[in-house]
């Protein structure tokens, strides 16, 4: 479990890093995404060195980083699109209450058993916590909250989906080069969308050195984590991981940017606390982990 909960900590800081490189820059939310996706990918990839060398060349093995890839560009395009169409705190409430939902919901169909009460406990209290931490969000008219929230639930969708498709190991493709080939997928297939926007940048140390980081730490490190502990846990206690971004970054805006937290947001993010420890709990004790799975059974080899 620890590297899902590096995982999800480290996650908090990609949301106030991507804020202050828009400020910094004038990026469009979707340019900065695709900054965080190349940036991440290039930094994971190199730290590989000689071992990309030994990169499978099997069919299954080029549909996961595809899968990986793609799912991550849908997941940060229509996460940045629902921000746009509403608000920061209704994008974030749909999406990340929306995958533990998701998985849950897929797993008890593929499984044909229903979720365990300690399991529809701790995703009933997650959400609980998380709509009360993001509080009442300010939205448009009606038109924009619907296709706000239509594109914060495919957000939502996408990165559920990238939770149970890389659950499962791929022969012969480590964590490190999924991670880092994944990364950089996504980054390509979101510059069609991204380049009309416009992507140059002033090479200042500030933002150099803030992209890095959105780079490195939230992205790189982050999925490597989640990656590393995503095969030895159930798909939901994966899932339920990902809150850790919301209540971190808000624990980071209260330190250092000084907001204010209400009533409300405290009860919700107690809530939300008492949620992880007891699936985290639940997992450390294996009364609701799984083993790791079998690795998928190498296809031929593809030659080019």
């Amino acid at each position: 479990m620890f590297f899902l909960v590096l995982a999800g900590v480290l996650w908090g800081a990609g949301g106030l890093s991507g804020s202050l490189l828009g400020l910094q820059t004038g990026l469009d939310p979707l340019a900065v995404a695709a900054y965080r996706l190349l940036i991440g990918g290039a930094i994971a990839t190199l730290a590989l060195g000689t071992r990309l060398k030994r990169l499978p060349r099997t069919a299954a093995a080029i549909r996961r980083l595809f899968a990986a890839g793609a799912l991550l560009a849908v997941f940060q395009a229509s996460y940045f699109g629902a921000v746009a169409m509403t608000s920061v705190s209704l994008a974030t409430l749909v999406t990340i209450g929306s995958v533990p939902v998701i998985v849950a919901a897929v797993t008890a169909v593929r499984e044909r058993k229903a979720p365990t009460r300690r399991t529809a406990l701790c995703v009933a209290l997650a959400v609980s916590g998380l709509a009360m931490l993001a509080g009442m969000p300010s939205t448009r008219d009606t038109w924009h909250t619907v296709a706000g929230v239509a594109l914060s639930l495919a957000a939502g969708t996408g990165f559920a989906a990238f939770t149970l498709v890389n659950r499962r190991p791929v022969a012969g493709l480590s964590n490190g080069v999924t991670t880092g080939l994944g990364l950089l997928v996504g980054g390509i297939l979101l510059l069609p969308a991204a380049l009309p926007l416009g992507m140059a940048i002033p090479l200042t140390p500030q933002v150099v050195l803030t992209a890095v980081f959105l780079g490195t730490v939230p992205t790189a490190i982050a999925y490597g984590a989640y990656f590393a502990g995503l095969q030895h846990v159930s798909p939901v206690a994966a899932a339920l991981s990902a809150m850790l971004e919301p209540l971190t970054a808000t624990v980071l805006s209260v330190t250092f940017f000084h907001d204010r937290l209400g009533a409300v947001g405290i009860v919700g993010a107690v809530l939300l606390g008492v949620a992880l420890v007891v699936n985290y709990s639940a997992q450390s004790g294996s009364a609701d982990g799984e083993p790791a799975l079998p690795a998928e059974a190498p296809d031929a080899e593809v030659r080019s």
